[in-house]
């Protein structure tokens, strides 16, 4: 592994910024497989991709960007963009599922995210003679493009997925780099939420997707030092003193803006709250790292950057 690492490295200092963004995509497709242990036949052409079973909702998404979606036979609750998801039939939580619910639908194929579950219904279902995928995630954008091209390869469009991704993602991914190289630059501290309460807010700590998405633009996470998704309290969030906090849209209640977020007493005295720097979004659309992660990427940045 080191001594193919360096053979890239050499090659990058030497290649054009194309040439750099298509090895990049490789090392993280090479470093994901390793860490992951995962068998190297997961991305190959399915034998019969006419029905399928999706279980992750940035999948489902993948499945629409490719305009693919006639194949879907049954979504996990994750799933719930576009609109139209709402008409299929559904498995259940992607981390809670059972195998005669996913069985039942007798699907060609079914493809998971990586943290689909429960273990031992992955195992069940592995013990069937069903085709199962699951696709690993690397929470950065090259992980997004390997994500997409390996559902395209699965699908066996992958001529067209690389169209769709050459004019529509690639020159937005090019916007990101370079912006989020301007936020690193000003050391922005970022927190972003999972839920709001009355006197204290689920917010994202390392490993997590929120953690994933705030690197992905740049910020430093101010609650990088705990795992996971934890309550804070309002002395810590004025302590840590985030420059801009991001807040899922469905924590957005009617009658909610900018100005009354911004005198609330978990966030009126960060710097945040003086500056009215809240960026809203689609939850799953921010954490889900399918494409629609990358427009959420390309409106954070812009609006750091304003």
């Amino acid at each position: 592994m080191r001594l193919i690492l360096k053979y890239f490295y050499l090659i990058l200092r030497k290649s054009t910024i194309k040439m750099k963004i298509h090895i990049f995509f490789l090392l993280i497709t090479i470093h994901t497989s390793t860490v992951l242990g995962l068998n190297e036949n997961y991305c190959n052409e399915a034998s019969d991709a006419s029905k399928v079973v999706i279980a992750g909702g940035s999948i489902t998404e993948i499945f629409y960007f490719l305009e693919e979606q006639e194949r879907i036979i049954g979504i996990d609750v994750t799933s719930n963009y576009p609109a139209e998801t709402k008409s299929l039939p559904s498995i259940g939580y992607v981390r809670g599922l059972s195998a005669e619910g996913v069985l039942s639908l007798n699907p060609s194929i079914i493809i998971g995210e990586d943290d689909m579950g429960p273990p031992a219904v992955i195992k069940q279902i592995r013990e069937t003679e069903f085709d199962l995928r699951i696709i690993p995630e690397s929470r950065t954008l090259g992980g997004i493009i390997q994500k997409i091209e390996c559902i395209a390869d699965i699908l066996g469009v992958s001529n067209k997925s690389d169209l769709i991704i050459s004019k529509e993602l690639e020159p937005k991914i090019k916007t990101i780099v370079q912006n989020r190289k301007q936020v690193i630059k000003q050391g922005v501290k970022v927190m972003l939420v999972l839920n709001m309460r009355s006197s204290s807010i689920i917010v994202a700590g390392s490993n997590t997707s929120g953690d994933g998405f705030i690197n992905l633009i740049g910020g430093n996470n101010i609650f990088d030092t705990f795992d996971g998704w934890k309550p804070v309290n309002t002395e810590s969030i004025l302590e840590l003193n985030p420059d801009f906090i991001i807040i899922p849209q469905r924590n957005i209640h009617k009658g909610t803006d900018v100005t009354t977020l911004a005198d609330n007493e978990l966030f009126k005295h960060t710097n945040a709250g003086k500056n009215n720097n809240f960026i809203f979004d689609d939850a799953m659309a921010i954490t889900g790292f399918g494409p629609r992660t990358i427009n959420s990427a390309l409106s954070a940045t812009n609006f750091i950057l304003k």
